[in-house]
């Protein structure tokens, strides 16, 4: 007794002649079908390639598109013929053009002579079945389907959407329990040929022409009819991604594919060479009779799985970033933003560096470029200060430089000029530390020699700015660490507010500050302030702040004792 094979060819024929004849010198016959789409001219010569093979039989051809009858059609004709052709075959096992064995093939002969009444093919029932992808589970076989999902994508989905609207429901043959699996499969002569000669086969070819993707389960369901042994698996290795797609075995895969102790595999690439040479030929003592694993390698398909649709913190990947929201972190590490610190302080920039150890740059987003520290062009990653790289895509431009520089903390001052700043993705980031001093812009304009009336349009304007920008930072889809603070509230007790920044940043061990800022003279700007008030533009984001305020280091007067009756 032998083991049949059946190979479902569509493309690189050149390959499946070289497995045909493989399975043929190891004692198995072959019967292929060739999808009819495959040309006349084409067809014949593959045919006359393999007429020195007595044991490569051709069956009826069949039109096999995806998800659809041929399928089962193709597989039909071809078991019938292997069937009928080779009466000493005991099993039939269902492969593709694209599949490759991984072992000798004496060894899967032997492993289905030991159990010669067992069908290994998976079968699970709909409630059962975790991998369906797409939205029909139940569905696949109370609804129609008529049209290809590949081919009439626009018809096959709105003729779903008629049905249930319709409340359409078909009605399944009495004596079966719809089941699904992989479509490939190996079954014992007895079941097969129970399948395909049962009286009731018209009835269930009806129902399953109108199943979608029947091939996998027309014979999934059909063999709990007539089995008596089922494994419910399959012995050929094949792994899908998280979209239903199946997995492509290249080159760099040899090893990973030895590991799986699988029988046969699929999908192979046609040009993958390497694995056509290595496993099509059988040295001497390569037999090992270990039990098919394929476990062994599902947390490396698992691991990839994650990566493709989770990425690491931080590093977008052409595979997931045009998809809004797949990011596992939108980046790799925490980072500080401040908002009027640098105008409040003289110096704050080289105050923060000393005081943290983190590397402190001016404004990134500010019109005329990026402001790196120590006034660099270019830091790490070749990321430049060009402007218009920079706002080509400032997200990524931000996530770059984070990414390039992880295991520094980095800080950057933004203000209301900075328009081209990506705040809605800042807010929403995690790792940010977003801290604002509101209406601290108007410290340089209260210092600058410029006409009043061309200061009350530039405070207008800062000022409209400046709250659109904390507009976005207050939405209730923020995610960062954000403190916001009026001007005239923070210079009651700037020390506080440092103190906790400066924790909250965990670069040294926590300690008071031995040293603050030095803060500008805010000598006559509340009168400044009225100013503008006077001119008709109110500046409200600094907080009440009043028109003579006392110094900073200036002692408040005690307060008068009261008698309390």
């Amino acid at each position: 007794m032998t083991v049949g094979i059946v190979m479902l060819v569509h493309t690189a024929l050149d390959r499946a002649e070289q497995v045909a004849r493989h399975w043929s010198v190891a004692g198995c016959p072959v019967v292929i079908h060739v999808d009819a789409t495959v040309s006349r001219r084409v067809y014949n010569q593959f045919v006359k390639a393999l007429e020195d093979v007595p044991t490569v039989r051709f069956s009826e051809r069949h039109t096999c598109d995806w998800g659809t009858w041929g399928l089962v059609a193709a597989s039909q004709s071809a078991s019938e013929m292997m069937l009928k052709e080779f009466r000493d075959v005991r099993h039939v096992y269902l492969s593709s053009g694209s599949c490759l064995p991984l072992r000798p093939v004496k060894e899967l002969i032997d492993y289905l002579s030991a159990r010669p009444r067992t069908d290994f093919i998976e079968s699970a029932t709909t409630a059962d079945v975790p991998w369906t992808i797409g939205g029909l589970s139940e569905e696949r076989f109370t609804l129609r389907f008529p049209f290809s999902w590949k081919r009439h994508r626009y018809l096959f989905d709105h003729y779903v959407e008629l049905q249930r609207a319709l409340g359409v429901s078909r009605k399944i043959p009495n004596g079966i329990v719809p089941h699904m699996g992989s479509q490939w499969w190996c079954l014992t002569r007895q079941t097969l040929s129970a399948i395909l000669e049962d009286p009731e086969r018209d009835t269930y070819d009806t129902y399953f022409k109108r199943v979608w993707i029947p091939d996998e389960s027309y014979f999934q369901t059909l063999s709990r009819l007539f089995s008596t042994n089922i494994e419910s698996r399959s012995l050929t290795l094949s792994k899908f991604d998280f979209q239903g797609k199946p997995h492509i075995f290249y080159d760099d895969h040899l090893q990973l594919l030895r590991r799986s102790d699988c029988f046969v595999a699929r999908k192979i690439w046609p040009h993958a060479t390497k694995l056509y040479e290595a496993f099509l030929s059988t040295p001497e003592g390569a037999v090992k009779m270990a039990e098919p694993n394929p476990s062994k390698i599902d947390r490396i398909f698992a691991k990839a799985v994650e990566r493709r649709t989770r990425g690491r913190p931080g590093l977008y990947m052409q595979s997931r970033f045009p998809n809004h929201g797949w990011e596992n972190g939108v980046t790799c590490g925490r980072y500080s933003v401040f908002q009027g610190f640098s105008d409040l302080f003289e110096g704050f920039d080289h105050w923060l560096s000393k005081a943290t150890g983190a590397q402190v740059h001016g404004h990134l987003f500010h019109p005329d470029g990026a402001q790196f520290s120590g006034g660099q062009k270019v830091i790490n990653g070749a990321l430049s200060s060009s402007p218009a790289q920079r706002d080509y895509n400032a997200i990524a431009f931000l996530a770059n430089m984070i990414w390039n520089t992880r295991g520094e903390r980095q800080c950057f001052q933004l203000g209301p000029d900075d328009i081209d700043a990506p705040l809605g993705f800042l807010a929403r980031d995690p790792n940010a530390q977003i801290s604002v001093i509101s209406g601290a812009w108007a410290i340089p304009l209260f210092n600058s020699n410029r006409n009043f009336s061309d200061l009350r349009q530039e405070a207008a304007r800062l000022q409209k700015q400046e709250s659109e920008q904390l507009d976005a930072l207050r939405s209730p889809l923020s995610k960062a660490r954000i403190r916001i603070w009026t001007m005239a509230e923070f210079i009651e007790a700037p020390m506080e507010p440092l103190q906790s920044i400066i924790d909250e940043m965990g670069q040294h061990s926590l300690r008071r500050l031995s040293e603050a800022p030095r803060m500008t003279d805010l000598t006559g700007f509340g009168q400044f302030l009225q100013n503008l008030k006077n001119q008709g533009m109110h500046p409200y984001l600094m907080g009440d702040f009043p028109v003579n305020p006392p110094g900073l280091n200036q002692t408040k007067l005690p307060r008068k004792p009261y008698l309390v009756q």
